[in-house]
């Protein structure tokens, strides 16, 4: 694909978006991950050995799934899901992080760390960091170790380090904070595995590249299931990787992409996280994307249902990809996806993640409006993580 191989920039920009604005001592450490994936992601030593862990231990490909009922629930368009819920640790986040580990091993270090939100990518970084022996630390913030308590648990079991995050928002963006400082210390031997298409070049490009898996299996599964392509893709952006991993198949194709924001409780600042939605251009986190902002132009406090999707920026490819208009974003809110994660439960037998339930939600109200077409949703993540949270809190879906 013309896109893929010429974008981003050398230096790290998708458009006006992205780049890498580094403290100094972070410099030399990003320039050797630069060099470090240039030469081995054109490797047929590193492609094959990676296409070994995502066939015998990832258990690649996922399938993609008819939703029947859901379809016939939603008397329209017809919904079928990538079902990224069935890759082993139960997300998409393994597809990058057991490429990050392997780009780890090739540099020399010897411990993995990363942020995380809903623990997703949490775990399954753990989950690398055991297959590749190495040590791990995590940072999450303590509401979201609260919210997603299971996930803790498997971070933990699998001998990771899981750093509790207290200050700020205690969330995302706290987590990053955090790992980074820890991170500074640590550089020589450990590698700062960042869970999302966001960050410092060349971490945007580097996780779609690893997620770009995603796209070229859908597209293929469609075609063969279908015999043609779908209408319309969806899928969550919270950072956006899930998002830009099946985006990546169908850019240069006649299909409607959508990323779904979400838009927590209200429009109100500090009550959603729909950053492209109500966001403006700024800096965060060592790069240049969509941003939304206090009144002090400092990241704004966010909320949603969804821990993985609380984040005041979004990857910078999302933020090009919206200003030329290629991808439409739109936004869920946390009723939307808390009924589309309890009626996908009930109708096809997939618990969603809370992530996830919010591109099924956009299925749901989009179908309606569009008869005859298809619409095929990233099935980011399963959603054990969240049953306890979702059942202590909105109980089964009565009051909905």
């Amino acid at each position: 694909m013309t896109y893929l191989k010429t974008t981003p920039t050398r230096d790290g920009f998708f458009g006006s978006y992205g780049g890498a604005m580094l403290p100094p001592p972070l410099e030399p450490h990003f320039a050797e991950i630069r060099k470090a994936y240039d030469r081995i992601s054109k490797s047929a030593d590193f492609i094959r050995e990676l296409r070994y862990i995502r066939t015998h231990f990832q258990g690649r490909p996922t399938p993609v799934s008819y939703l029947r009922n859901l379809s016939e629930l939603c008397g329209g368009a017809q919904i079928y899901a990538k079902r990224e819920d069935l890759n082993h640790t139960g997300a998409h986040k393994l597809n990058h992080c057991m490429g990050e580990g392997l780009l780890a091993r090739f540099m020399g270090k010897t411990k993995l760390m990363a942020e995380t939100g809903a623990g997703q990518h949490g775990v399954a970084l753990a989950t690398a960091a055991a297959y590749f022996g190495m040590e791990c630390e995590i940072h999450m913030g303590e509401i979201d170790i609260a919210k997603e308590a299971p996930n803790v648990t498997r971070m933990k079991l699998l001998g990771a380090e899981v750093v509790p995050v207290g200050f700020g928002g205690r969330s995302l963006k706290e987590a990053v904070d955090s790992c980074f400082q820890s991170y500074i210390a640590q550089a020589d031997h450990a590698l700062f595995a960042i869970g999302s298409v966001v960050g410092p070049h060349p971490f945007p490009m580097m996780v779609r590249d690893f997620q770009h898996v995603v796209g070229v299996e859908a597209r293929e599964q469609f075609l063969d299931m279908t015999g043609e392509l779908p209408d319309m893709v969806a899928a969550c952006v919270g950072g956006g990787s899930n998002a830009m991993g099946i985006f990546s198949g169908f850019l240069e194709d006649d299909v409607a992409l959508y990323g779904v924001e979400p838009a927590g409780t209200s429009s109100n600042l500090g009550d959603h996280a729909a950053s492209i939605a109500f966001g403006e251009d700024g800096d965060i986190h060592g790069f240049r994307t969509i941003v939304l902002k206090d009144a002090n132009g400092e990241p704004a406090p966010v909320h949603t249902v969804a821990s993985g999707l609380d984040y005041p920026g979004v990857g910078p490819e999302h933020a090009h990809l919206h200003r030329t208009g290629r991808v439409t974003y739109t936004t869920a809110n946390d009723t939307e996806a808390l009924n589309a994660f309890f009626e996908l439960s009930r109708r096809e037998g997939i618990i969603p993640a809370l992530e996830s339930a919010h591109a099924v939600a956009f299925a749901m109200r989009e179908a309606r409006a569009n008869p005859g077409k298809s619409i095929l949703v990233n099935m980011s993540g399963r959603g054990d993580k969240d049953i306890d949270y979702v059942t202590e809190t909105f109980g089964f879906g009565e009051a909905l």
